[in-house]
């Protein structure tokens, strides 16, 4: 494996709110290749359309998806709600000075960055009306996930659905993002995809959520109201599952990990014990002579 190659694996693997920081270290471990950066290009358009970042489109509050569900090729992509087309300079946004990541990371990674070359862009058949959900769907998706998008996909047979949602608290040590990917078939009324997990924490350590839940189902009503409130039942439904997963591995597998109190119920100082008596120090009781 190549130079590129590796650090390429290192930016795709970056986690959630995180991508500031591989790259602040790959530019530290090439020292003597200063512009190796600038090759990694690839890596990163590749790691912003596979975590379905997003940006603001230039004097508005809206933000827009990255994905290769609407991407038209030479770092440029549509919307579907604005009708209109923009570009991305993905290896200029990671070549940006790193700041703190209350600063920089979260807002470049909450859509706070700008897209650029605004054009307009509208697209037609027979999936345009439900790729425009109604306001209610469409407010149920914002307030649950924080963003979404449709797109058509293999000459308007078919339609993709992304919902991402990012949560960054970096001062206490933990980032994650909520990843849906969704294709519904009209002729056929099949909703399959995909719902992916990814949670950092890295405080004293590292420890990493990665899940993958395949889903299959159908939408009786073919309206863009129906897919979404099939989504939305989808995924509170995994959450729940999520969330009872890590109660049980909290109250089993990790306090069967954790090491248990002595009987004084003081911690044992482990560069001491070869000087502690077993009976006394350790016990609590009198040793015999």
């Amino acid at each position: 494996m190549s130079e590129i190659e590796t650090l390429s694996a290192f930016v795709e693997d970056a986690p959630p709110g995180e991508l500031a920081d591989v790259v602040a270290d790959i530019k530290a471990l090439t020292l003597s290749t200063p512009n190796v950066v600038s090759d990694l290009a690839p890596a990163f358009e590749k790691y912003n359309e596979e975590q379905f970042v997003t940006v603001k489109l230039p004097g508005s509050s809206q933000s827009v998806l990255i994905s290769p569900h609407n991407s038209l090729g030479d770092g440029r992509y549509y919307d579907v709600e604005s009708s209109s087309s923009f570009a991305v300079d993905h290896a200029t946004q990671a070549r940006r000075r790193k700041e703190t990541m209350e600063t920089f990371e979260v807002k470049r990674l909450t859509g706070r960055q700008k897209a650029s070359a605004v054009q307009s862009h509208s697209i037609e058949g027979p999936q345009v009306e439900l790729m425009h959900v109604s306001p209610a769907a469409s407010l149920a998706l914002r307030a649950n996930a924080g963003h979404y998008g449709a797109y058509p996909i293999e000459s308007d047979a078919k339609m993709a659905m992304i919902v991402v949602a990012n949560r960054y608290s970096p001062n206490n040590f933990w980032n994650g993002r909520w990843r849906s990917l969704y294709t519904f078939d009209a002729a056929s009324g099949s909703l399959e995809g995909t719902i992916k997990v990814d949670v950092h924490y890295y405080e004293d350590g590292n420890v990493r959520l990665l899940t993958k839940k395949p889903i299959s189902t159908s939408v009786s009503s073919g309206t863009g109201a129906a897919i979404v409130k099939e989504i939305s039942a989808m995924e509170r439904k995994y959450q729940d599952e999520v969330n009872k997963s890590f109660v049980k591995l909290s109250e089993g597998t990790f306090r069967g990990l954790r090491r248990h109190l002595p009987v004084t119920r003081q911690k044992v100082e482990w560069d001491k014990v070869t000087s502690y008596r077993l009976g006394q120090d350790i016990g609590g009781g009198s040793s015999k002579r």
